[in-house]
């Protein structure tokens, strides 16, 4: 069976391992990126490297982009219209807000092209393994399509029309920030209060507190490990995109309107830390106390 040729822009922390792993599933794989010589590496998987936007989408049947935001997702689609083939299915895995995907895919429909929104979660770890959560939203011949491809890079999941995806990613994000900061939350009582953090964390990851966050999240924090998987300044434009989607939906969040802040506060001092960071907004909240002895190791 033929594949279809896939252009795939946005070679960072996350595209760069998932392109990887379409073309070492034997995609025709074109691709770009705003600054060209991160794409270059790619050339040994077999893909073609691309420094003009319009070369890497002209004849592809399928085009991938996880860029940093919503505004750039919109300008790389206008400028990237004119190049695209009639019926072009548009796969966007970055994470914007849901009001943007349905704009997305009006502004592809219009031009007799197709979109799906589908971001991912998993972190880096996830991305090279093949193992992101993927939540698409799109409708079903366009999912059906879609579907193959999302799955080389991971286990896609359907979750409504166009724009659901990036509900879906909005929650998932939602928890993501607040247990991040409960369990910075934990161990930092454990150490204040006299305990072995890192035992409280072993004794209590077997029961109902248990989770991915505290597996992975917990043992940075104990290494005081801050180079980035996800990062704080991305963290906090998720925090704020779910707290524009609450207020369109007429939901109040107060758990999240709080988590928000603690990002907020370090966003300016270290954007680019791991998210784990949210450990450090509440080290700065109680002067004199912080867990553990290690250095911070930082981006």
């Amino acid at each position: 069976m033929t594949l279809p040729t896939v252009a795939f822009l946005g070679i960072g922390l996350m595209g760069k391992p998932m392109a990887t792993r379409l073309a070492q599933a034997g995609y025709p794989l074109r691709v770009w990126n705003r600054t060209a010589a991160k794409a270059e590496p790619l050339r040994d998987t077999g893909a073609q490297p691309h420094a003009d936007l319009q070369d890497a989408v002209r004849g592809a049947d399928i085009v991938i982009s996880i860029l940093e935001a919503g505004p750039v997702v919109g300008q790389v689609i206008d400028d990237a219209l004119p190049a695209l083939a009639h019926h072009t299915l548009w796969i966007d895995m970055s994470s914007t807000r849901q009001d943007e995907a349905v704009n997305f895919a009006a502004r592809l429909r219009q031009a007799g092209c197709r979109f799906v929104d589908a971001p991912v979660s998993g972190g880096v770890g996830g991305a090279e393994a093949g193992q992101l959560a993927i939540m698409a939203g799109a409708d079903a011949a366009d999912y059906a399509q879609a579907e193959p491809v999302l799955r080389v890079m991971g286990s896609p999941k359907a979750v409504g029309p166009v724009g659901s995806g990036q509900v879906a990613k909005l929650c998932n994000q939602l928890i993501v920030g607040a247990t991040i900061n409960v369990v910075a939350e934990a161990l930092l009582l454990a150490e204040a209060a006299g305990a072995d953090p890192a035992a409280v964390r072993d004794a209590i990851r077997g029961g109902f507190a248990g989770s991915r966050v505290l597996e992975v999240h917990g043992q940075r924090m104990l290494e005081r490990n801050f180079m980035p998987g996800g990062q704080v300044k991305t963290q906090l434009k998720d925090q704020r995109n779910i707290l524009a989607a609450a207020s369109a939906a007429g939901v109040t969040l107060p758990v999240t309107a709080l988590v928000t802040r603690q990002f907020e506060s370090i966003v300016d001092d270290i954007p680019s830390a791991d998210h784990a960071a949210g450990l450090i907004a509440l080290e700065r909240m109680n002067p004199g106390k912080r867990l553990g002895t290690e250095p911070d190791k930082m981006p």
